[in-house]
């Protein structure tokens, strides 16, 4: 079990990126936090120590993507109705480009939502995320390709090829 030190210093770090991972997954604040308690809870009670800084932020960027998938696979999320599907209009408030960009990379499917935002947000190689994901290298590529593709034809262009 981790002290108390090692768990504040750790959501110092990675706090803002497993908000957003699990921001992509979930669209919705309350049950961002909901899964970003469980992200830390899950660290402070690991045993085993991490063998660097990179480790510890694969870890809980993983341990993320994995807790969105388990409340995606729930009972009462595979049968109840959530309040954004009864709301029309999106909870952020942000400039229309910003906002345009965030709801073509929140419509793409996950697989692609989450190579977009490591590459690009978080700064991973396409031979990172394959090894943070699990999945061939070339798959990664062409992850990627497809999401900007998919991004390019939803934006009207306005996404460049970087």
């Amino acid at each position: 079990m981790k002290s108390e030190s090692e768990a504040r210093r750790a959501v110092e770090l990675y706090a803002d990126t497993v908000r957003r991972v699990c921001f992509l997954h979930m669209k919705n604040h309350s049950d961002v936090e909901d899964v970003f308690q469980d992200v830390f809870l899950k660290y402070v009670l690991r045993i085993a120590p991490f063998d660097s800084y990179e480790h510890e932020k694969a870890w809980l960027i993983r341990v993320a993507v994995n807790a969105c998938k388990d409340v995606h696979k729930s009972f009462f999320r595979r049968k109840g109705l959530s309040l954004e599907e009864l709301d029309s209009e999106p909870s952020y408030d942000m400039p229309e480009d910003s906002r345009a960009i965030l709801d073509a990379v929140l419509a793409l499917p996950e697989k692609y939502r989450d190579v977009i935002y490591l590459f690009y947000y978080e700064g991973y190689s396409a031979v990172e995320i394959a090894g943070l994901l699990g999945k061939n290298e070339n798959t990664i590529y062409t992850w990627l390709s497809r999401a900007k593709g998919k991004l390019k034809d939803a934006l009207g262009g306005d996404f460049a090829d970087e």
